[in-house]
């Protein structure tokens, strides 16, 4: 309470009618002591608080009439805060009369305030608080006072009000149209006029581009076309008078302008790009002018959006901006520090040109694209590779490496000539020449690949070997392992395997070097060729290992933790290429030195961090569930890495000190606004690192991963959140995939019931948190590409969660697929309008196809997700597929895309599939567009199309049967097409050969199928489409069974002629019709076999002296005894022989029946009856004559008894037929012969002739 008065009493005496207390208190608030500092800011909240209106006024007063320039500064800062519109926004909470003072003593501080930076401030507090009241006409005085001010003859009030309406069209720009005409004159005199001065040009060349920008239509901004040649004479005039800090003011609004409306600048377009480019080559221009004015060109062909191909049309722009580039690229100096190969030194010699120069290059390329720069690259580098001067070469090469990126589709087709080009220059006698060779292939391998390693490796790699010879300059070896590491990633191992021997040894060699730099190389380029070659590494392993695990365990000191992490990159990625087995034992010990380092104290900046953080990952994909142990030592740390919170500042735009800081390499700079917020790289590189690592262990380990589940995505809150963080895509990346990862592993330790697991309850806890996490970071995703990985993940946990979606859930995700399918829409329809700009051209149109098709990526996914709910909810979604009808409906229009209209009808196809009766009321809204689809120029829009039709035929009972014929019509066209079976046409065939099939099927009483079943067999077989080939298979293999007369016609002479077309148009010849017979012998004999053996040791076992019988009551019973005395096995046994003779009597019996009845009917005339009697009774004696030798050995085998040393007299079936040969010859096998083909052939003969008899009787009762 003491302190409470105390603190009133100080107010009242701050707040008091003497100034010097609250003079004071300002003071106190810019203090460098803390504690000052902090009493200061409690006394100001304290009477913001209590006393707004007072404190609002005396600031106002310290403002004008306070004699220390920095007391007023601090008041019109602190009064901009209590003035900007946020929560805690004071005007409001202010008396009419403070707030009418205020107004007031503002705009008398602007006439009076003599010091610009004060002044600037007062503008901006001025205009904060515009921004809010002005839409209201809260201060109808502002307008008429700025106006004035700029026609006054003072240059400061010029000054200041330039800066006021620059503002306020940012903020508030609508309120300022209305004057657009007032506003047009005044920007036209004073930018024309050579009476005002250069700040005050700048103050309106900045007012009138902000004005331009906030401007809704082009009509508005097309008024002041006429302003813009003064506005580029500000620029011209200010370097003429050589004022270039002026001219660098001008062209960072230039910019500006150039990124937000290149439009507006194209009548002037050609004068203003004359300017830029004599700007970008005066080498007597400071170099932040230059780059200015190279950025402002660079700006301008990235804008592509807003004006597709202004700028190619631009005579020589792409010549003279290439040449001033390339120009840039010159400006490097050959070192000697270079050459020392230290890391700190890598980029010694390249100057801020040089950095300009490939920066630009690689921008300029990927916004213009091959088509427009490879002409002009490649007509300078010949010159240039041609010069004496090395900096002409290593130019060359680095703008070669910073131009593929975006000209890859263009150099692909020309990579003799590109590869040529380079490895001319891996014989330069300059080291950096070399270096720089070396460096285009490493890049060109990752830009240009796997292109450039397919075709030419066989020139690649052996250059590439060569280089890591030079060791008199160790950077250029250390670059050639960098480049092997580029060149195998995109390598296949068959690829790799030749070279192997030859790059292996030479990196072991490297791996002794003496300069760090180079085993670091060597180390990374060792793991890459590890990862490429896989299997082909195997044989290095011995060799190799030793190596990487002495690095690790002896590379302790503090300036090689880099080395020492890439060793534990390279061994992790070894042991995953040669596999568990030969790793295992290395791995154990490798994880020992993981674990103690784990366990050490490592610096927040150390590599090694994340570097472990990865080999642990790769590990566990090694190991698999045998990782399962070291899981409770990488976690801890892996999630304390996911957690790290981004380091990040955020300062004023202005701020100088802050931008000497952001030379800073370990921080990323971005402008925002009046902001600038640096974010510190390493701390997102290692929070993504982890985040990509927990989605690998809970992919790997499945329901081993549980235990940790309910760690990452419930308690720590970890990957959840990341689904929004915009600082990193590649964190948001990795959240999106461990989604459905993390919801997998639950449902699969449910399913597998793992002790101390989760029930059902809690993966529908975890799915109720998961989904709507994932909608909400869906709504608000920037990134195109992120959102098609957002809609796959949340696909597949739909999937895993199944129907324990509630209500709520469904509804909120039919809103999001309708915002998403609307905002992608309006990209395509944002799209459709700069291909109607006049300036669109060819390129322009390439780049806008990968836009859409990427687009299509997210509709394709959209009908995923709707296919998913379907499948799941059946006919209690319907409900929401009408509501999405209205987006659906769209999709099947001419004017959409093929993939957009494949879409479509699979969405549908999936309804009428899924939800049967309850899909027929949409049959008459969209089997029209399904029948007219089959006809579609897509392939896949027509499988889609005749897959339905296929659905429809089966499911849609009455509601479909007016339709077959017309369906069959269309699926003729598809299947009659000449083209047909080609690979680009065979999926929709063999859809179109299955939905035929179902018409058949289920609608028999609507078709001819005396003309369709045949034309139907023609068809067959499919086999492009698996699963509809196993359908339809399934259908004939039915219709066969029944004796379907219709499909095989008068004594099967459909299915014969089938087979004898699929034979060359020949009847089967013997030798098919005898495998025929084998193959089915066997199956029989393998299945019967047990049975077989019962019956013949029942009646052995009456032959055996009464001690050794079994005494078998029947066949059950010996089945049981053999089983339970001998073991189960013990049923098949003579099963070889058993199986032999079945192959050879059912050979003998099939083949010579089908060949003796061919022959007795088409060569002897033979009638029917003649013919089966007559073929019967060859197949019953061919019968015999094959078995009798098989069931000669086969009863041999089966009657064999072990004599009293237990002694079997027979090891098999060869053993006794070649004992049997031995002592009787080959007629000892056909003893009995008469009366076992007495007792075959009636048998044979009576199974034909039943047979036949049935078939016939089926037929008259129609079967």
């Amino acid at each position: 309470m003491a302190t409470d008065a105390n603190q009133q009493a100080q107010l009242a005496m701050v707040l008091g009618s003497d100034t010097a207390p609250f003079e004071t208190l300002i003071s106190h608030l810019m203090s460098s002591s803390n504690e000052q500092r902090s009493s200061a800011e409690a006394l100001f909240n304290l009477a913001k608080q209590t006393n707004p209106d007072t404190l609002a006024l005396k600031l106002a007063h310290l403002l004008q009439l306070s004699p220390h320039p920095e007391g007023r500064a601090m008041a019109a800062v602190l009064l901009r805060k209590l003035l900007t519109r946020d929560d805690a926004y004071l005007w409001p909470r202010l008396s009419l009369p403070t707030q009418s003072s205020l107004k007031s003593s503002m705009m008398s501080c602007i006439q009076r305030e003599e010091a610009k930076s004060i002044s600037k401030k007062i503008c901006d507090t001025v205009s904060e608080l515009a921004s809010g009241i002005l839409p209201e006409n809260g201060w109808p005085e502002l307008l008429p006072f700025v106006f004035q001010c700029v026609a006054s003859d003072s240059s400061k009030l010029q000054e200041s009000a330039f800066l006021i309406l620059a503002q306020l069209s940012q903020y508030v720009g609508e309120t300022l149209t209305p004057h657009i005409k007032h506003l047009h004159g005044v920007f036209l005199q004073c930018l024309s006029s050579n009476a005002v001065s250069s700040d005050v040009k700048i103050a309106a060349l900045n007012a009138v581009i902000s004005f331009v920008q906030c401007l809704s239509n082009s009509t508005e901004r097309d008024r002041f076309q006429d302003v813009l040649p003064a506005m580029i004479r500000t620029l011209t005039e200010s370097l003429n008078n050589g004022n270039e800090a002026t001219a660098q003011e001008a062209l960072e609004l230039f910019i500006e302008l150039a990124g937000t409306e290149p439009r507006f600048l194209r009548r002037q377009l050609v004068d203003i790009v004359a300017s830029m480019l004599q700007i970008a080559e005066a080498e007597s221009l400071e170099e932040s002018t230059r780059h200015l004015a190279v950025e402002f060109l660079v700006t301008l062909a990235e804008a592509r959006e807003r004006a597709p191909g202004m700028v190619r049309k631009l005579p020589q722009f792409i010549d003279r901006l290439f040449a001033a580039l390339m120009k840039m690229l010159e400006d490097i100096e050959d070192d000697p520090a270079w050459y020392s190969a230290e890391t700190e030194d890598e980029d010694a010699g390249e100057t801020s040109n040089y950095s300009m120069g490939q920066e630009c290059l690689d921008r300029l390329a990927i916004a213009l694209g091959g088509n427009t720069i490879v002409p002009v690259a490649y007509q300078q580098f010949s010159a240039y590779l041609v010069a004496s001067e090395w900096q002409k070469h290593h130019a060359s090469l680095i703008a070669l490496a910073q131009i593929a990126e975006g000209c890859s589709k263009v150099m692909i087709k020309n990579l003799e000539q590109v590869v040529s080009m380079i490895l001319s220059q891996f014989q330069s006698p300059h080291p950096r020449v070399r270096w720089a060779a070396i460096n285009a292939i490493g890049q060109l391998s990752t830009d240009l690949g796997p292109d450039l390693q397919n075709q030419h490796h066989q020139r690649v790699l052996p250059a590439l070997a060569a280089a890591m010879d030079d060791i008199q300059n160790p950077r250029v070896q250390a670059h050639a392992a960098s480049a092997v590491l580029n060149f195998s990633e995109n390598c296949t191992p068959e690829i790799l395997a030749p070279y192997l021997d030859g790059i292996v040894s030479k990196l072991l060699v490297l791996l002794q070097n003496g300069k760090q730099m180079v085993q670091e190389g060597a180390l990374t380029a060792l793991a890459s060729v590890a990862d490429s070659s896989q299997e082909h590494f195997q044989k290095y392993y011995d060799v190799v290992m030793p190596y990487l695990k002495t690095i690790l365990m002896n590379a302790t000191d503090k300036s090689k933790r880099m080395l020492r992490a890439k060793s534990m990159e390279c061994i992790s990625l070894v042991g995953m290429a040669v596999g568990k087995d030969r790793f295992k034992q290395d791995a154990i010990q490798v994880m020992e030195v993981l674990m103690s380092l784990q366990g050490s104290e490592l610096e927040a900046d150390d590599p090694i961090t994340s570097y472990m953080l990865q080999a642990w990952a790769r590990l566990c994909k090694c190991l698999g569930q045998e990782f399962l142990p070291y899981m409770s030592v990488v976690m801890p740390p892996l999630l304390q890495s996911a957690q790290l919170k981004p380091d990040v500042t955020i300062t004023s735009a202005d701020s100088e000190d802050e931008a000497e800081d952001s030379d800073d390499e370990s921080m990323e700079t971005i402008i925002l606004g009046d902001k600038r917020i640096g974010i510190k790289t390493s701390v997102l590189e290692e929070k993504a690192t982890a985040c990509n690592m927990l989605c690998c262990y809970a992919d790997e380990l499945k329901e081993g991963f549980f235990p940790w589940v309910d760690q990452v995505s419930m308690v720590a809150l970890t990957l959840v959140p990341l689904l929004k963080f915009y600082f990193h895509e590649e964190v948001r990346r990795a959240a999106v995939s461990a989604m459905p990862e993390l919801m997998r592993s639950a449902k699969l330790a449910i399913e597998k019931g793992q002790p101390g697991g989760p029930d059902i309850s809690y993966l529908k806890q975890i799915s109720d948190y998961i989904i709507p996490a994932m909608l909400e970071a869906l709504h608000k995703e920037p990134d195109t590409e992120i959102c098609v990985s957002m809609l796959e993940a949340l696909n597949e946990c739909l999937q895993i969660s199944g129907n324990l979606l509630d209500e709520g859930k469904i509804r909120s995700i039919i809103d999001e697929v309708k915002q998403v399918m609307t905002a992608s829409s309006s990209r395509k329809q944002e799209r459709g309008e700069r291909a109607n700009a006049e300036d669109f051209d060819a390129e322009e149109g390439e780049l806008i196809k990968e836009e859409n098709e990427q687009e299509e990526e997210i509709f394709d996914q959209v009908g995923e997700i709707l296919g998913t709910l379907v499948k799941t909810f059946k006919a209690s979604f319907l409900p929401y597929f009408d509501e999405l009808s209205s987006y659906l409906t769209p999709m099947w229009g001419r004017d959409k895309t093929a993939e957009e209209r494949r879409i479509a009808i699979c969405i549908f196809d999936d309804v009428a599939e899924q939800c049967r009766d309850a899909a027929f009321k949409y049959y008459d809204t969209y089997l029209p567009f399904v029948l007219e689809a089959c006809n579609d120029e897509s392939a896949d829009v027509r499988q889609a199309a005749v897959y339905g039709l296929g659905v429809c035929a089966e499911f849609g009972g009455s509601v479909f049967k007016p339709l077959v014929g017309e369906a069959l019509s269309r699926l003729n066209v598809v299947i009659q097409h000449p083209n047909a079976r080609q690979s680009e046409n065979a999926m929709a065939y063999d859809n179109a050969v299955s939905a035929v099939g179902k018409i058949c099927q289920f609608h028999r009483d609507s078709i001819d199928s005396s003309q369709v079943l045949p034309a139907w067999l023609n068809c067959l077989p499919i086999s492009n489409d698996v699963m509809e080939a196993k359908v339809v298979h399934d259908q004939l293999c039915s219709m066969v069974e029944r004796q379907d007369v219709d499909l095989l016609g008068p004594n099967n002479q459909m299915l014969t002629a089938k087979a004898i077309e699929a034979n060359d148009g020949k009847p089967l010849p013997l030798y098919q019709k005898a495998l025929c017979g084998l193959t089915a012998g066997a199956i029989g004999a393998c299945v019967g076999s047990p049975a077989d053996l019962a019956l013949i040791r029942m009646q052995a076992d009456n032959t055996l002296p009464l001690a050794q019988r079994r005494n078998y009551t029947n066949a059950f019973h010996a089945l049981y005894r053999i089983s339970a005395d001998e073991g189960v096995l013990a049923l098949w046994k003579g099963c070889g022989p058993t199986v032999v003779r079945a192959m050879a009597l059912n050979m003998g019996m099939l083949a010579s029946y089908d060949q003796s009845a061919e022959y007795m009917r088409d060569n002897l005339g033979l009638g029917e009856t003649s013919t089966v009697v007559g073929a019967s009774a060859v197949s019953g004696f061919c019968a015999a004559a094959c078995s009798l030798p098989f069931d000669f050995v086969k009863t041999q085998i089966q009657k064999m008894q072990p004599d009293a040393q237990g002694k079997y007299p027979y090891t098999g079936s060869l053993d006794c037929a070649m004992q049997t040969l031995k002592s009787g010859g080959p007629l000892k096998f056909y003893t009995g012969f008469p009366v076992y083909c007495v007792r075959i052939a009636p048998h044979v003969m009576m199974t034909w002739i039943f047979l036949n008899q049935i078939t016939k009787f089926q037929k008259t009762i129609g079967m």
